[in-house]
């Protein structure tokens, strides 16, 4: 009678265990898809003049994305052609820098030496193959530089078409929370304007803003007096690129989170619009307070080094310093290690314009969520909601790619690249907003089970 008590006892208790196990409410996760409004900050720098396609984490401290010019329709130019010619070794190593700095490498196309929708490209069959280049070079990204002024300014629409058919076909070939896609617009062509009848790149915002990870914003070389204020860059630009400032491109429908002030390093990298970097900061600052946080974009390295960025970032986002609210587990091609490029700390007094003498910028810091162990994680065991205890693996999706991608800009007048030429005019913008990621989200469903029968059965 006795055994038959235990036996009888053994089994209410392990049927009182599996119910357990089995009510356990198992942590709700938010699928990483993308990582795209509200991910950032980005600190962006193109390189073009070499020697260094992707310079040297010494040098780029404070910057978590770094461009390469450029990638035509007939293949690699400039640095995209050194950086393909070097041996896959090299590359490999390179990339290992940066992934562990948490520095994304992305390569830019066409700039302003190719006009593809005057030259009738095929959009999809351009795509395909830059895309293509991407994989086998093994980068995390691209960046749209469209530059066709002469199509832009005819204002027929087909412009409008041909970045929505080129961006859709990108995205397609290089998945959200894969690889990251940005696109360079000037700043005139995400404001309203009548020059622009088809809506220039707020009609694309609103076809594919959602596929665009973030918008690296030329807010220069369209005129001596043009975003040369604070004022000016964030609310208020002039009548010649009328609704066109930071929060009037918001207005237009662009997300705010999207919306990467650009700027050049130095005098020489481009015909106007430059700011020293002190005032650039203020203007930063300002920004920030008002709810934005996306970043600063810089056409070009040597210029723009890590003295300069920690100058532009030194009041609101100091190198070194607490990181960025609001940033969350970067995305691209590879995995990151342990480096959020949104989170950066930043740092650094400030500093007039490039060659400037701020001290260089501190060590980068780490991809927000790609480590962090899962949430709650310091709960004990044995309560029903908690996750592992102490487990430090790394969430779903931590690594995974920025999402969100389409729209491509032009310049109205030939310049140089992402420092392209001044726009004759502006227009409207349409706004996409993509939903970010939580990074602390993930499940740990796998571990329960195991877990509840320890303890029921221990």
């Amino acid at each position: 009678m006795r055994t038959s008590t235990n036996v009888f006892t053994a089994v209410i208790f392990a049927i009182l265990c599996v119910n357990s196990v089995l009510a356990a409410p198992i942590p709700k996760t938010k699928r990483q898809t993308a990582v795209g409004a509200g991910s950032g900050p980005w600190f962006v720098v193109y390189t073009d003049r070499g020697p260094d396609p992707a310079p040297a984490v010494s040098q780029i401290q404070g910057f978590n994305v770094v461009i390469m010019s450029f990638l035509l329709s007939t293949g690699a130019a400039d640095m995209a052609e050194t950086w393909a010619s070097m041996s896959a070794s090299d590359r490999s190593t390179i990339k290992q820098q940066y992934q562990s700095a948490g520095i994304k490498l992305l390569v830019s196309a066409f700039g302003s030496t190719e006009t593809p929708t005057t030259s009738n490209k095929d959009p999809q069959t351009v795509a395909a193959a830059m895309a293509a280049w991407v994989k086998q070079y093994g980068v995390d990204g691209i960046d749209v530089d469209y530059e066709d002024s002469a199509a832009m300014n005819k204002g027929d629409g087909k412009t409008k078409q041909w970045l929505i058919a080129f961006t859709t076909a990108l995205r397609s070939a290089l998945p959200q929370g894969q690889y990251i896609l940005t696109h360079a617009p000037m700043a005139p062509w995400m404001g309203v304007n009548s020059l622009w009848k088809s809506g220039a790149y707020v009609t694309v915002n609103k076809q594919v803003g959602s596929q665009i990870d973030w918008y690296n914003t030329q807010f220069y070389n369209q005129g001596a007096s043009e975003y040369t204020t604070c004022a000016g860059l964030l609310t208020t630009s002039s009548s010649n690129s009328p609704k066109s400032s930071v929060f009037e491109i918001q207005a237009n429908g662009f997300d705010l989170s999207k919306i990467v002030i650009g700027k050049p390093g130095a005098t020489a990298d481009a015909s106007n619009g430059q700011m020293s970097t002190s005032t650039l900061a203020q203007c930063v600052s300002q920004a920030k307070g008002k709810g934005w946080n996306a970043g600063v974009m810089s056409w070009k390295y040597p210029d723009a080094n890590s003295a300069w960025i920690s100058a532009v970032r030194s009041s609101a986002f100091p190198v070194g310093g607490s990181p960025a609210p609001g940033s969350s587990a970067s995305a691209g091609a590879t995995p990151t290690t342990g480096t959020d490029p949104g989170s950066a700390p930043l740092a650094g007094p400030s500093a007039p314009l490039a060659g400037s003498s701020a001290p260089p910028v501190g060590s980068p810091d780490p991809l927000a969520g790609s480590s962090a162990p899962l949430a709650g994680s310091s709960a004990p065991l044995a309560s029903s909601s908690a996750p592992l205890a102490g487990s430090s693996a790394p969430l779903d999706g931590s690594s995974a790619p920025l999402a969100s991608s389409s729209a491509s800009a032009s310049a109205t007048t030939e310049g140089t690249d992402p420092g392209s030429a001044p726009l004759a005019g502006s227009s409207a913008s349409a706004s996409a907003t993509t939903e970010g990621t939580d990074p602390g989200s993930a499940s740990a469903r796998r571990f329960l089970f195991p877990t509840r029968w320890f303890l029921c059965f221990s």
